[in-house]
């Protein structure tokens, strides 16, 4: 079941973004039914990862000075249907899902998980309907109503891209804990949706959202978005808001100024209307519930060099998080390293998308149609040390994507980690400011 018509112009980062697909759950599906009005698929698909850090990261009550290495994996498997009801009335559908995740070995680098997780537990449940030829002027299912338990995100995730904080037994003797997986955030659906969606592909378009979220990390908000666009095929403008209605006192600790916090936002990316280039930037005005008011942004620009040989693809892309930023619900949206800026530091040093400004740039090159080859390099500077600790550092990560076939695909990465100031200088990294040299390996498969 599709959970976002969000149509970027986009340049191409080789295949990481199968990633994303296969975290997200858009993937191929095995077809069980079909007729003339009803369809149902079979959808099964599953990441499973190796990861070793040299240095460990003060950030839960378990963490350590060595190295650590540890294991995660998932599989999300259900069913979803479809059913026309004319033409004119449009169609029904529907999507249910489970995920059963882990986390072996010593757990991440953090401490977030201990190698201990284990959980199956009901991860999508919701329902639809589309309104077909109903309405002219909205276009073909310019209409398009859903509730239930589902992924949702909102432009390229900077905002929200599903609700993927997934802790383990680490943090607070557990209490956050769900299931394990936490690089691969085998969890991303909020718990409690109601979505209306205007418009189509192309065009004006709008989306009018509750969302209720299950996740004791982020203080179980509840949250009103709306969202306005206007997409072309050259580039899409929009703006965003969000008011977080409600949050859960017994964690409300970790964010005690969300609940009422407003957030508006406008953003754009495209290539306008020549051919190679890609544009974005985002602005977030946020008024948080303590009265203070808080902002983030960026601005990126891209080039992809066509007519070279495996078509290399060059970006640079600098954004700012103030001091107090609450960075919501953000993700890796269109690939990796999108709004996870940094394998180990977005991951488990810091900065966590608040009180810095990072300088990121891409490499990625396309030597076959099913193998990519990328770089991202990152420079972090902490904005107010009296906010948080000194996250100051520099990041280079190495990655190759490798769709094997239709069902399967392999993706190794090698980074090194340089932090200014070690913990005992009010840094995050255990041990020392020494290099860390990580390494994962991934591979994942949808049937």
């Amino acid at each position: 079941m599709t959970t976002t018509r969000y149509r970027p112009v986009l340049p191409t980062l080789a295949a990481s973004t199968i990633i994303t697909l296969t975290l997200c759950g858009n993937a191929s599906a095995l077809e069980l039914y079909d007729n003339a009005k009803t369809k149902i698929n079979l959808n099964v698909t599953g990441v499973a990862g190796a990861f070793h850090s040299q240095k460990g990261y003060a950030q839960s009550e378990t963490a350590e000075a060595g190295g650590r290495d540890w294991q995660e994996g998932f599989i999300k498997y259900g069913l979803d249907a479809t059913h026309t009801l004319s033409p004119t009335a449009g169609s029904l559908y529907a999507n249910v899902a489970w995920t059963s995740s882990g986390t072996w070995g010593q757990g991440d680098a953090a401490g977030f998980t201990t190698g201990d997780e284990r959980r199956t537990h009901l991860e999508d449940l919701a329902v639809g309907w589309k309104s077909g030829e109903l309405i002219p002027a909205l276009g073909t299912d310019g209409l398009d109503v859903s509730v239930g338990r589902q992924y949702i995100q909102v432009g390229d995730g900077f905002l929200i891209s599903g609700d993927s904080l997934n802790f383990g037994e680490g943090v607070l003797g557990g209490d956050l804990d769900r299931g394990g997986a936490y690089y691969l955030a085998a969890r991303q659906s909020f718990e409690k949706t109601a979505v209306v969606r205007l418009g189509g592909d192309t065009g004006w378009r709008g989306d009018l959202m509750w969302l209720k979220s299950g996740n004791r990390a982020q203080a179980k908000p509840e949250m009103a978005v709306g969202t306005l666009e206007h997409v072309t095929d050259d580039a899409t403008l929009g703006a965003t808001y969000i008011k977080v209605l409600d949050t859960d006192r017994d964690f409300a600790f970790l964010y005690p100024d969300r609940e009422d916090t407003r957030v508006y936002s406008v953003y754009g990316h495209g290539n306008a209307g020549v051919e190679n280039l890609f544009l974005a930037g985002q602005f977030a005005w946020q008024e948080k519930g303590n009265g203070a008011d808080e902002n983030a942004w960026y601005a990126e620009a891209g080039w992809t060099f066509s007519d070279l040989a495996w078509s290399p693809y060059v970006s640079y892309r600098f954004s700012r998080f103030s001091d107090g930023y609450d960075p919501l619900f953000y993700g890796n949206g269109r690939a990796l390293g999108t709004w996870f800026q940094g394998e180990v530091a977005a991951n488990y040093a810091g900065p966590f998308a608040t009180n810095a400004r990072i300088h990121q740039v891409t490499l990625s090159l396309t030597p076959a149609d099913n193998l990519g080859l990328g770089l991202l390099a990152y420079r972090f500077d902490t904005l107010d040390t009296n906010q948080g600790p000194n996250l100051d550092g520099n990041e280079i990560d190495l990655y190759g994507t490798w769709t094997i076939n239709d069902h399967w695909w392999v993706m190794p990465l090698v980074g090194r980690y340089d932090p200014d100031s070690p913990a005992s200088r009010g840094g995050s990294q255990l041990g020392g400011s020494g290099s860390n040299y990580y390494t994962q390996l991934l591979v994942g498969f949808n049937f």
